[in-house]
């Protein structure tokens, strides 16, 4: 793999783990437990976990049920990622 490839690979992943731990971040600061979260989220539970942790890469369409369930903009829930 190209030098460029890895770099693309793993700013990919920080990206990932960043918007996860914004995610738990604001989770527990709304004091929602995952499955609360999930529900309010219309997502299911067990992809909590995997975008916590930053194993999952979410779709626009998860982005804006993540913004709209912490009642806050998409570029509020991106900020500083």
């Amino acid at each position: 793999m190209q030098l460029s490839t890895l770099c693309e690979v793993a700013n990919m992943e920080d990206i990932k783990i960043k918007f996860g731990l914004r995610v738990r971040e604001l989770r527990i600061a709304n004091r929602y437990s995952q499955e609360k979260f999930a529900e309010l989220a219309d997502l299911d539970r067990t992809y909590i976990p995997g975008i916590e942790s930053g194993r999952r890469n979410v779709s626009l369409i998860v982005i804006e049920k993540i913004a709209k369930c912490f009642n806050i903009s998409i570029s509020e829930l991106l900020k500083q990622i």
